[in-house]
């Protein structure tokens, strides 16, 4: 990991949003306004719950708060429902790059499952070049504001689906046309990557990058599936790898820490600089992180990043979790006390497991610390 060229952080008393960043886990199918969901929806026919935006956020925000897996589903069936078509999947993907820009976002990847978005009758490739349609004049209209960012698509099957090699085809056809990664999603536990094993051979062969969703719903055996099975050069999440870490506190005090020690699986990741797509707030919203604790101050991130994993920030699903990367990143320095030291930390560590080509990714950590040295 890149050491932060500040070296000295100065009081955090000005608009996180101004801050640079790099999102790498965020779904596009998790980051509509609602005022387009409407608008989209009737143009469909789809019943919405609401057809008032500011309910239909609220809607949204409930019920991946209720604490049931099939509210917060549901809030997926009304966003895929209208991404259908050419011009949906058209102005979703434009409007996703303006809110990110928006955010300070100045890279993002964006990771969305084709297989999903059919039923209007696009294909597969019809439906890639309609996001990545709108991507493209996303960032035009974030360039003709003054502003810049860079995005790319993560192609993702979904894995309880037997589409695997299919979409991993689907992925490599696209790589010089707005792919940079693959990854799989969807129900977690009991679907371990190892059921596309050879989609991630396929991807291998062509040399072209995965990351894996493994570590959230499932633990250490999702997590090592995703390395062997999925040769992950990141993992989705991941959260749950701190199952392998034994902390031992000093004279049953719980809040003194005496011996830590790593298990072979943690070891390996840590060691490696194996990317984490930490999602804090998500994290606490599906129970990702119920094993630790209650509050999001018990959530392992910061053990992981004091302890030297790659720990990079993300918001997964911004529309139900109804957040944004600024708002995760102020969540941080009110639960961690965090500075700008670690916020320039975490930035460097998404910049460099981006799937961006090196010279590429030097110009985008070289951007960012410029960025940060110019706040004093």
């Amino acid at each position: 990991m890149t050491e932060p060229i500040v070296d000295a952080a100065p009081a955090i008393d000005f608009d996180l949003k101004n801050l640079p960043k790099v999102s790498l886990h965020d779904h596009l199918d998790g980051g509509l306004r609602p005022a387009t969901i409407i608008e989209l929806a009737e143009a469909v026919g789809h019943t919405l719950p609401s057809t008032d935006p500011v309910a239909l956020g609220e809607w949204f925000r409930e019920s991946a708060n209720s604490g049931s897996l099939v509210r917060y589903l549901e809030t997926f069936d009304h966003t895929v429902a209208v991404m259908q078509t050419h011009e949906g999947l058209f102005r979703v993907a434009k409007e996703f790059v303006e809110d990110l820009a928006d955010d300070g976002v100045v890279y993002g990847e964006v990771r969305w499952a084709p297989e999903q978005h059919l039923q209007k009758g696009l294909s597969l490739d019809e439906a890639v070049e309609a996001v990545q349609e709108g991507l493209e004049a996303g960032v035009e209209a974030v360039g003709e504001s003054g502003r810049e960012i860079q995005v790319g698509q993560l192609i993702t099957a979904m894995r309880h689906a037997d589409r695997g090699q299919e979409i991993a085809e689907l992925a490599v056809r696209h790589r010089n046309k707005g792919a940079v990664g693959f990854d799989i999603a969807g129900a977690e536990d009991g679907f371990l990557p190892s059921r596309f094993r050879d989609a991630f051979t396929y991807l291998a062969q062509h040399n072209f990058p995965a990351t894996v969703h493994a570590g959230e719903a499932a633990g250490l055996e999702s997590i090592q599936s995703a390395l062997v099975d999925g040769r992950a050069l990141r993992l989705g999440h991941g959260v749950r790898i701190a199952e392998d870490i034994m902390v031992e506190f000093e004279d049953d005090a719980e809040d003194t820490v005496g011996l830590v020690t790593l298990g072979d699986l943690s070891s390996w990741i840590r060691d490696r600089g194996i990317a984490l797509e930490i999602c804090p707030s998500s994290n606490l919203q599906t129970g990702a992180i119920a094993g630790f604790g209650e509050g999001i101050e018990s959530h392992p991130l910061d053990m992981l990043y004091q302890l030297g994993f790659n720990v990079t920030i993300n918001t997964d699903n911004r529309l139900m979790s109804g957040v944004t990367l600024t708002d995760e990143f102020d969540l941080l320095v009110e639960t961690f006390d965090y500075d700008l030291d670690d916020l320039l930390e975490l930035t460097l560590n998404a910049a460099e497991a981006s799937f961006l080509p090196l010279e590429e990714k030097e110009a985008l950590v070289e951007y960012i610390n410029d960025s940060y040295a110019n706040l004093g």
